[in-house]
């Protein structure tokens, strides 16, 4: 007699993915360039293209836009050069925006530039930190949960001021290689109730944490992480990250996401790639 349970889970069609249009800021990379060195991608002997950047950006910029979502775009500031990366310039739940403070000197400009962009487009309930943040760099939203990461940047103590100011539960959330020195770098959120991350970017007890929340989740492997194919954006149903995180397309797509590879190589130059390019404003 055949194994009912699996012939029922074979039977059983998969829920279809719905894809929910977002609003995003972003912010052309007009001034790119890595003149210094804040993490191990940066290495201010390699050229930059910033022809190359600009073009790249534009392209996901265009599919932003062809998928349905709405982009906003924020004006770069010269001897801005990462402002480019505009997930890091604060973090907007609820129309509440939590203005970003950052660690490094060379990037401490960029936060009020962000900020003044928020309150002169009709956004009132404005937040100067405490304590260092690095915007969604470090705050990932998954339903009504935040993930917030630390070790590198943002300062655990950001942790509760974001709780308190959006009044969501906030799970820290330990970073532990240098190389995966943003949350976003290590971890994406795909739904509601659902991420994808690479293990080893966290301490023994985050990772004890995720398994606990997120049984299912999609794991990255060491290969994939290296191209920072979990610096991605999805907006239910399509999933848009690095072209060469090939591992990861093939597990998307077996969960009945629609994953599409972009190229965004000049950017990754500097550490950043398809979520540090995009603020999700929704």
């Amino acid at each position: 007699m055949p194994s009912t349970g699996t012939a029922l889970q074979e039977q059983t069609p998969r829920t279809p993915r719905t894809a929910t249009p977002h609003r995003l800021l972003m912010c052309r990379p007009q001034y790119f360039d890595v003149t210094y060195s804040i993490n191990p991608w940066m290495n201010p002997d390699k050229p930059t293209d910033t022809a190359t950047a600009l073009l790249q950006w534009e392209q996901l910029r265009e599919l932003y836009v062809s998928l349905g979502h709405t982009v906003e775009v924020v004006e770069p500031v010269e001897g801005l050069p990462d402002m480019v990366f505009a997930a890091n310039g604060a973090t907007v739940v609820d129309g509440k925006v939590l203005g970003a403070r950052f660690r490094h000197r060379e990037r401490t400009a960029e936060g009020p530039a962000y900020l003044d962009w928020f309150a002169r487009n009709g956004y009132r309930d404005l937040l100067w930190p405490e304590h260092i943040n690095e915007g969604e760099g470090d705050y990932l939203r998954v339903g009504r949960r935040m993930l917030a990461g630390t070790g590198f940047r943002t300062d655990a103590r950001s942790h509760a001021e974001a709780q308190e100011f959006f009044g969501l539960p906030v799970t820290g959330l330990t970073l532990v290689d240098p190389a995966f020195y943003h949350l976003d770098t290590a971890l994406a959120v795909l739904s509601a109730d659902e991420i994808m991350y690479y293990p080893q970017a966290f301490s023994p007890g985050s990772r004890a944490v995720l398994r606990e929340i997120f049984p299912d989740a999609v794991l990255a492997d060491a290969q994939d992480a290296a191209v920072f194919g979990l610096n991605a954006f999805s907006d239910g149903l399509n999933v848009l990250l690095p072209q060469a995180a090939t591992g990861l397309i093939g597990r998307l797509k077996e969960r009945g996401f629609n994953p599409i590879g972009v190229s965004l190589g000049e950017l990754l130059k500097a550490g950043g790639s398809v979520k540090c390019c995009t603020l999700d404003l929704s």
